[in-house]
C-alpha cells in the first residue's frame, strides 16, 4: 500500500478456536500510519476474529493464532498482553458497543483512561465531549438507558480516552438508523483527521465504509479474496453484487439471488 513501513502489518495469520476450528486461513493486511482501512465481509466471514487477533482478545474465546505474525509500529505484538497493547496505542471497540450499563456515561468514559488516570484524563474527557456534545448532556445518565447511537458514541469516546494510535472498530454501524450511521462515520473521519488516529474498520455496510476509507480488504470464509483502493472496490462488479446488492444495471437484488451468484475464479482461489 505504501513504500513506508505500515503502522500495522498482519502477516499470513491462521486462527483456530478450541484447537480444531480453523477460522482465519492466511490473512494478511496493512494499515498505514494515519490511514483508514476497511475490512469488509458478511456475517461469519472472520472480521471480528481478525480484530481480536490484533488486539489479543482471542484467548477469552478459546482462540489462538497458530501461524503468521502481527506487527505494530515495526514490533511484533502477537502474544503481548491485551492491556499492554492498549498502553502501546492499540484500542478495539467491540461489536455491540459493550458499555458498562450500570455506570453513568461519564464513568464509562473515564474507565477508558485507566492507563493514565488523573488530571490528564480530565483533559481527555473534555476533548471527548467536544467530539460528542450529546454525551456531555447525558453524562450523568446510566449508559444502559441511553440510545444505541449514544452507546456507540460512548464506546468510541471511551476508546479515545486511551489515546489510541490505532483504533479497531468492529461493526460500528450495527443496529443504527442511517442518519446515525452517517454521524458516527463523520466522527470517525474527524478523529482520523484531527487526532491522527489510524483506523481499521470491520463492516458489513460496504456502501458507507467505502465512502470514508482509503483502502479495503474483502474477507470471505476466513480468507482475503480481494483488496484495493476504495474507489476500485466501489466500482468492482463483485462488490456491487455481493455487498451493495446491485446488479450490473443498477437493479437491487435480494440476498437469496445474490448468494447463488457464481463467483469469478479469483474468488474461489
Amino acid at each position: 500500500m505504501s513504500p513506508s513501513t505500515p503502522l500495522l502489518r498482519v502477516n499470513n495469520i491462521e486462527v483456530i478456536y478450541d484447537h480444531v476450528i480453523l477460522v482465519l486461513k492466511g490473512v494478511s493486511l496493512e494499515v498505514p500510519a494515519g490511514g483508514v482501512v476497511a475490512l469488509l465481509g458478511a456475517n461469519g466471514a472472520g472480521k471480528s476474529t481478525t480484530l481480536k487477533a490484533i488486539s489479543n482478545l482471542l484467548h477469552a474465546e478459546r482462540g489462538e493464532i497458530t501461524k503468521g505474525s502481527i506487527e505494530f509500529d515495526g514490533e511484533r505484538i502477537d502474544g503481548r498482553d491485551a492491556a499492554d497493547l492498549v498502553r502501546a496505542g492499540v484500542v478495539q471497540i467491540l461489536e455491540g458497543r459493550r458499555v458498562f450499563e450500570h455506570l453513568t456515561v461519564e464513568e464509562n468514559l473515564l474507565a477508558g483512561a485507566y492507563t493514565h488516570a488523573g488530571i490528564r484524563a480530565r483533559g481527555d474527557l473534555e476533548r471527548v465531549y467536544q467530539y460528542f456534545p450529546r454525551l456531555r448532556e447525558r453524562r450523568t445518565v446510566k449508559a444502559g438507558y441511553v440510545s444505541g447511537g449514544e452507546q456507540q458514541m460512548v464506546a468510541i469516546g471511551r476508546a479515545l480516552m486511551a489515546r489510541p494510535r490505532l483504533m479497531l472498530l468492529d461493526e460500528p454501524s450495527m443496529g443504527l438508523a442511517p442518519l446515525l450511521v452517517r454521524e458516527i462515520f463523520d466522527i470517525v473521519l474527524r478523529l482520523n483527521r484531527e487526532e491522527k488516529v489510524s483506523m481499521l474498520l470491520a463492516e458489513q455496510n460496504a456502501s458507507m465504509a467505502l465512502r470514508v476509507v482509503q483502502y479495503g480488504y474483502v474477507l470471505e470464509s476466513g480468507r482475503i479474496v480481494l483488496d484495493g483502493d476504495a474507489e476500485q472496490l466501489r466500482v468492482n462488479e463483485d462488490i456491487k453484487e455481493f455487498y451493495l446488492g446491485l446488479t450490473g444495471v443498477g437493479r437491487r437484488r435480494s440476498y437469496r439471488d445474490v448468494k447463488h451468484y457464481r463467483r469469478r475464479k479469483r474468488w474461489l482461489s
